[in-house]
């Protein structure tokens, strides 16, 4: 395992305990698009047509493997981010599947790698971006602004509710 594979492991476990765990959506791209070819202007590499899906949904992941079977350590590493704060209803592309969209999305956002995640049609980075964003708080706003609302936020809840309750009976 990878130093900074390590390090996402390790932080996604410490920060994913007591907190329930839902399973993300189960869309993908094999049951959620019909496959064009990869030539012409409407393939699945096209300018035109990584725009409309990126801009399909509020939440969309471009991985390898799927959110059930993740087939690389950052794409799963994405997948537990999401799963942490509540995300049940979002876009999964599996670039394994076809390559001209991986190819593609990596033209598509000028970025080399996947997993890439993106926000109301917006790239937003890979596992090391949205990992940061999830650790500073950044994620909970930006889901907000979307209108979802962080898991995350109803855990803290319960726990500062436990916690005033353990120091009233003390």
């Amino acid at each position: 395992m990878s130093g900074s594979l390590g390090r996402v492991s390790a932080a996604l476990l410490h920060l994913g305990r007591g907190v329930l765990l839902r399973g993300p959506a189960r869309r993908t791209w094999s049951q959620t698009t019909e496959r064009s070819s990869s030539s012409g202007g409407s393939g699945s590499g096209s300018t035109e047509y990584l725009d409309k899906l990126v801009k399909k949904d509020k939440v969309v992941v471009f991985l390898k493997g799927t959110p059930e079977h993740p087939q690389c350590g950052f794409s799963n590493a994405v997948v537990q981010i999401l799963r942490l704060h509540g995300l049940t209803n979002y876009a999964a592309y599996n670039v394994l599947e076809d390559p001209a969209l991986r190819q593609g999305i990596k033209d598509y956002s000028n970025w080399p790698t996947i997993p890439q995640v993106y926000l109301n049609g917006e790239f937003v980075g890979g596992c090391d971006i949205l990992l940061q964003m999830h650790q500073n708080g950044d994620l909970v706003e930006e889901l907000k602004k979307l209108g979802i609302r962080s898991a995350l936020l109803d855990a803290k809840k319960d726990q500062d509710s436990k916690d005033f309750k353990t120091q009233k009976e003390t």
